[in-house]
């Protein structure tokens, strides 16, 4: 096993970045050319700062995106998850973490009262970077002015939905609360399968006629499957 390790990090070998030429270390590119010059491995290595024994910062960040394919999926992964990758620890990790959270918050820093979504396909490029990367199931509401401009982003619930925690109560209370015209029912299935399930229909119907009751129409329920998506106004299931 050790030589199988020794083999796979003499691999990932290269000279210090030190010892690199002026205009390929990160760093110095960065400030020479822009961020847009380097690569998703030249970015991470400077959130890394520095290597682990031979490894340099580039070669780990090298790797970390070889072995969990984008930096998509390596955005999911926790501090724990982190630390299990050779040549990181909890530090590090950490930072790698709080790094993407701060990409995920400026995609989220849109004003949203300026967005206004006409179909299905808008409102699932508005909520992917909000959810597509979650491991678990949220349910959250889109709450709409008469000319279909988000107000307001409302989560109802987190956890495997089902009748018990996605109620018509809570939901239009919501709506109530923040005088909403219309509203878009949005949540995701960690799964990366977009169909959606018998309960999701049922809690769907349930609250469309709920709505009609009340008011405030449903528009669409849109399911978000990592960076793709169901609409069952598009299926014709509302």
């Amino acid at each position: 096993m050790k030589e199988q390790d020794a083999v796979k990090e003499a691999a990932f070998y290269h000279a210090k970045i030190k010892e690199w030429p002026v205009d390929d270390r990160p760093r110095e590119k960065l400030l020479l050319r822009g961020p847009a010059a380097l690569s998703d491995a030249e970015l991470l290595a400077l959130i890394i700062g520095s290597g682990s024994g031979k490894i340099t910062a580039v070669d780990l960040a090298k790797r970390l995106i070889s072995e969990h394919k984008t930096l998509g999926e390596l955005s999911k992964l926790s501090v724990d998850e982190l630390t299990r990758n050779r040549g990181l620890g909890k530090a590090r990790s950490a930072e790698i973490v709080a790094a993407f959270e701060i990409g995920r918050r400026l995609s989220r820093s849109r004003d949203v009262e300026r967005v206004q979504v006409n179909g299905p396909e808008e409102v699932a490029q508005y909520m992917m970077p909000h959810l597509a990367h979650l491991k678990r199931e949220v349910f959250e509401v889109l709450l709409l002015n008469t000319s279909n401009i988000i107000q307001k982003q409302v989560r109802i619930s987190e956890g495997n939905l089902n009748a018990s925690i996605v109620h018509p109560r809570e939901v239009f209370k919501a709506a109530i609360d923040g005088l909403a015209a219309s509203i878009i029912l949005v949540h995701n299935h960690p799964s990366g399968n977009p169909d959606p399930s018998r309960e999701d229909k049922m809690i769907t119907r349930q609250l469309v006629e709920s709505g009609k009751v009340i008011g405030i129409p449903v528009h669409d329920h849109v399911i978000i499957a990592g960076n793709t998506y169901t609409s069952f106004a598009e299926r014709g299931l509302l």
